[in-house]
């Protein structure tokens, strides 16, 4: 079913109770083209445009819980091009792009929002890297504006411009930027990949990988063995584990990232808003909760919950820049499990094994990544060579020396 304000109205006359499935529950089949690893945002990404765009469509998803059960569903829901280095800010300036036109491509509301992203700075040689980054991203064709204290000032007059610990001297304004309904994009991905005839099997954990020399040839399931032509992962904060299976070591780290959401309030915060002294970032939901998070747990895990240190860390840092959340009250949390690589940057690539396929080490940049890491991915596997916007994030780069350390703090994951 196509959605549109005809369907909503002849459906809303019937009393909703003919809406078709999003998507079909299927038995999985003895073998497929392609089998992804991984149904949150990055597999189904991948599903779709391998058949969208290549006209691949034996494909299986297989998810080990449902769909929107992983990081795609447990994350801050920011999209933003606002890069530095040559090999990111194209690659995140594509996935913009998508996102600029992703409800119209798969026909379901996601929610974009280009309310805007500011970047706040807090002394001379920050607004220096700020300059510095606004006119590489201009190069790139990508927004950026420099404000000063007053402009900031205008924009978000509640901020603590008078007795903070940390003056704000000004900001980098990406208007792009801004958010987007994550389960929306997970479930838009996932109706759009089974409209084209890719298999989407929930509740199938893979439990191994079965090789015959140098290949896969296919995946051991708690739904039973499922044989494959090209495996791909996209297991994100659970990919070392799965490479595992196939003697393949990553150079990964898996941490917890906390998220928290805290009671309705009335609109006050009209973009997503970054402290550049302290790790924390906030935006306002349509329903009025604001969301927002910060640094790592700081320690190795794969438990989606964090620990109450961090809770206080990130109040910390929001109450200095906002004092009037000192009144707020959190109402939950969450945690989403961050597969961290080496120099902060992601992997998407063919592995030493001819038919097996990496995306990962996504750090902080995954959500916002979803759609071009899609498509890149779908390149990738459809054609076995790297897409020219993500031929950064090649698996050898580590060999070759040619990392993308966006931070600057070398091979140390929990410090990107």
């Amino acid at each position: 079913m196509r959605y549109s304000a005809l369907s909503i109205l002849i459906n809303g006359l019937r009393g909703s109770h003919h809406w078709a499935p999003a998507w079909r529950a299927p038995q999985p089949k003895p073998k497929y083209d392609v089998v992804i690893i991984g149904g949150g945002g990055h597999g189904l990404a991948t599903a779709y445009y391998l058949a969208k765009e290549f006209g691949i469509i034996n494909v299986a998803v297989l998810e080990k819980g449902y769909i929107g059960s992983g990081n795609v569903g447990r994350n801050t829901t920011i999209i933003r091009a606002n890069y530095l280095l040559p090999g990111n800010n194209p690659f995140y300036e594509l996935s913009m792009k998508l996102w600029e036109g992703l409800e119209q491509d798969f026909n379901f509301n996601s929610m974009v929002s280009q309310r805007g992203v500011l970047n706040l700075c807090h002394t001379d040689a920050q607004r220096d890297a700020f300059v510095r980054r606004g006119n590489a991203m201009r190069l790139h064709g990508v927004d950026a504006e420099l404000l000063d204290r007053a402009a900031v000032r205008h924009m978000l007059p509640f901020l603590d411009f008078e007795s903070a610990r940390f003056p704000i001297q000004g900001g980098l304004l990406h208007r792009r930027g801004g958010t987007v309904r994550h389960d929306a994009v997970a479930w838009g991905y996932a109706r759009g990949a089974d409209r084209r005839g890719v298999d989407i099997v929930q509740q199938c954990e893979v439990t191994g990988i079965r090789r015959e020399g140098k290949r896969i040839i296919g995946v051991e399931t708690t739904r039973g063995f499922i044989g494959c032509g090209k495996l791909a992962l996209a297991a994100a904060g659970n990919s070392s584990r799965v490479a595992s299976m196939a003697d393949i070591k990553l150079p990964l780290e898996s941490h917890v990232l906390q998220a928290f959401v805290s009671e309705g309030l009335k609109p006050f915060i009209d973009c997503v808003v970054t402290f550049g002294a302290g790790h924390f970032y906030v935006s306002q939901s349509d329903k009025g909760g604001l969301i927002f998070g910060g640094d790592l747990d700081g320690y190795n895990s794969y438990a989606q919950r964090g620990n109450l240190a961090t809770v206080e860390h990130v109040a910390e840092a929001g109450v200095a820049l906002i004092p009037a959340l000192s009144r707020v009250r959190v109402m939950r949390s969450w945690g989403g499990v961050m597969d961290m690589s080496m120099d902060g940057t992601p992997i998407i690539d063919r592995s030493p094994i001819a038919n097996l396929y990496l995306n990962a080490g996504w750090c902080y940049g995954g959500f916002k990544a979803t759609p071009a890491s899609g498509f890149c991915y779908a390149h990738l596997i459809a054609k076995n060579e790297s897409h020219p916007t993500a031929k950064a994030f090649r698996l050898d780069r580590f060999a070759r020396g040619a990392t993308v350390d966006e931070k600057g703090v070398g091979a140390q994951p929990n410090l990107h």
